[in-house]
């Protein structure tokens, strides 16, 4: 009757088990996934309208038809589903800070709620052979170890679970990751992102239908293939920090926060030379603080590829051939 349910971090998914299988997701699946790209940590860095869009998908999904009886009676009855069986990923919590490597025995209460007690917990680092044990007294803690978690959503694929726990807390788990979600599980962790990128863009090749287009709006700089150089203003130059914000006409700029109030900006324009290419030139740039600015002599020129581009996330190759990753702001 028990079982081992354990929270699992970003960066322990199987690589095979991600690979391998085809994720598929409804329209109302596809909302929460969306609501959830870019928001780094589990849900650390959401912001207040962020946390609005995962809840009113997550609220959504939970008044739509999954499955029936997603947690098991024992024995299993006929209306039962084993779907919740498996290694689950957090995606996503109201509470961040409680995503810790836990072990816990399990029992199921019906066909909905899991209860458990914590017993076990380790820390897994990649560069210590051993498991670190998590200083906590379970055994000492009374009914302070115990909990439970309700599931209120489990896909009909099996690849999506929303639960509730017993401290009001919300989980977004999944067994397998949404092409998007590994890439920027991967800068997260600072981990194989060279490889992410490449798999990503294999992945949408045949979406993308070989036309890439530099898409209007802000986008912040999440990752670049390039470390910063000593001189922040050659790196605010060349795209290396801040945001681009892409205007009309072939119009592009670039922006950074300095410190107290200051910001680089840097416009210039964009011409299409090719097939995802752009030639950029950056010629007026300026240190700004509130209405005024002081100028600043510096010219930049380069070649940009749009080599993945939709309304939330885009990948380039730019300055030097350097490889970035950017999300648009306010989607």
């Amino acid at each position: 009757k028990h079982r081992i349910i354990r929270r699992v971090l970003c960066s322990a998914v199987d690589e095979e088990q991600i690979q391998n299988a085809e994720v598929l997701f409804s329209d109302d699946e596809s909302l929460l996934i969306s609501s959830l790209i870019g928001i780094q940590g589990r849900g650390r860095s959401a912001s207040p309208d962020q946390l609005k869009a995962v809840e009113r998908a997550v609220e959504a999904l939970e008044t739509a038809t999954g499955v029936p009886d997603p947690a098991p009676h024992f024995p299993v009855a006929q209306t039962s589903s084993s779907l919740i069986e498996g290694r689950w990923q957090l995606m996503f919590t109201t509470r961040p800070g409680s995503a810790s490597p836990i072990q816990a025995a399990a029992t199921i209460k019906d066909g909905k709620r899991i209860l458990f007690r914590f017993d076990k917990a380790a820390f897994s680092l990649k560069f210590l052979p051993f498991k670190v044990p998590y200083p906590v007294p379970f055994r000492l803690l009374g009914d302070e170890a115990k909990g439970w978690l309700d599931t209120t959503y489990l896909s009909k694929s099996g690849n999506l679970r929303i639960s509730r726990g017993n401290k009001g807390t919300t989980f977004v788990l999944q067994k397998q990751t949404e092409p998007r979600q590994k890439l920027l599980s991967a800068i997260s962790s600072g981990s194989s992102v060279m490889q992410a990128i490449e798999e990503f863009i294999s992945v949408n090749q045949n979406a993308t239908k070989g036309e890439q287009q530099l898409i209007e709006g802000e986008w912040q700089m999440i990752w670049s293939s390039q470390m910063e150089t000593d001189s922040w203003i050659e790196n605010a130059a060349n795209g290396l920090m801040g945001s681009q914000i892409v205007k009309e006409n072939g119009k592009l700029k670039f922006l950074v926060d300095i410190l107290f109030g200051f910001k680089f900006s840097m416009n210039g324009t964009f011409e299409k030379s090719g097939t995802s290419v752009y030639d950029v030139t950056m010629d007026d740039g300026a240190i700004v603080i509130g209405p005024y600015g002081l100028p600043v002599e510096l010219v930049t020129k380069f070649t940009l590829q749009v080599l993945y581009s939709d309304d939330k996330i885009r990948i380039t190759r730019g300055y030097s051939n350097i490889l970035f990753v950017h999300l648009r702001v306010g989607r």
